[in-house]
């Protein structure tokens, strides 16, 4: 016999737990030796509202004051600020602060379609033709196809969750982490031989591993969360991980840095289908080549009281 369903259980399975109210400082600087000219630079720094984040208050503050200042929104939908400037200076820095509603699943329990809860499974045509990038990969090599593949089964069929579980799991608990400010990604193959990287090449070697099993996947950029007294790596800095497509679920975060499934302490920024259209910030000066001095990042998340 079915259960009975009222509109106290349809209200019960509906709540959300209460969001955190969170602040994110990010401060970039750039410093030269000499007065320099700045080209056009563009900034990804603006949360992306949805179901799980609703931004309450930005503030942009660019010093020197740039002669114009617009935004946009690219093709994948992210919001970007463009600022031009006139006239020379030693500093270039950009102060952003937002503050966030954060709606966090600790423990998601994500509902695939059933054609879709073991590997291997096909996606749909309509999900086949708009996935086609997402599952384009960039530096294919067999010591990646040969590390995926040995987080499958060999006498059955494989759960999914439990393979990206697995994978997740091995990248955090087998790999070294290492802050790196500039820019770039390693090679999927080099961040495995080595078994170190920033959380970009974690999120791009996983990318790289399960589009070789024909899985659809983008790259994330954005901040972490880090509450007092947690072990959580990617504080202080902006934060990388990647999104897979899984039908019925959607797209599904998951930080290999972190062992993170979920959109647990993840502030999603930007998305792409790669580490280059996700960049936080970008931009071009004009100068003696040996004037740049070098860029500070600093970026703290704080919960209000």
């Amino acid at each position: 016999m079915g259960a009975n369903v009222t509109s106290k259980s349809i209200e019960a399975a509906s709540k959300v737990a209460e969001p955190k109210r969170l602040t994110v400082r990010h401060v970039s600087t750039y410093r030269y030796a000499v007065p320099v000219r700045f080209g056009e630079h563009r900034m990804m720094f603006r949360p992306r509202s949805s179901h799980d984040v609703r931004v309450v208050s930005t503030e942009l503050i660019i010093t020197p004051t740039p002669t114009q200042l617009h935004w946009l929104h690219d093709v994948f939908d992210n919001s970007v600020a463009v600022a031009t400037f006139s006239g020379k200076a030693k500093e270039l820095q950009f102060d952003s602060r937002v503050t966030i509603d954060h709606y966090e699943s600790p423990l998601p329990d994500y509902a695939l379609e059933s054609y879709a809860a073991t590997w291997p499974f096909a996606y749909t045509n309509e999900e086949a033709s708009d996935l086609v990038n997402a599952r384009s990969r960039q530096f294919p090599d067999a010591e990646v196809d040969a590390w995926a593949r040995h987080f499958l089964s060999t006498t059955e069929a494989t759960n999914t969750m439990a393979l990206l579980r697995a994978m997740t799991l091995e990248i955090k608990n087998e790999f070294r982490y290492m802050r790196r400010v500039e820019k770039g990604v390693y090679r999927p193959a080099e961040t495995l031989r080595q078994r170190s990287g920033s959380c970009r090449d974690f999120a791009v070697l996983m990318m790289d591993a399960v589009r070789s099993l024909g899985l659809a996947a983008r790259f994330v950029s954005g901040y972490i969360f880090v509450p007092d007294f947690d072990t959580t790596q990617g504080g202080g800095s902006t934060h990388a991980w990647l999104q897979i497509y899984l039908p019925g679920a959607g797209w599904v975060d998951f930080d290999p840095t972190n062992s993170i499934i979920g959109n647990r302490h993840l502030i999603r920024v930007a998305v792409g289908w790669n580490a280059a259209q996700a960049l936080p910030l970008w931009g071009t000066w004009h100068g003696a080549p040996n004037s740049f001095l070098g860029l500070q990042v600093d970026v703290r998340v704080t919960e209000d009281a």
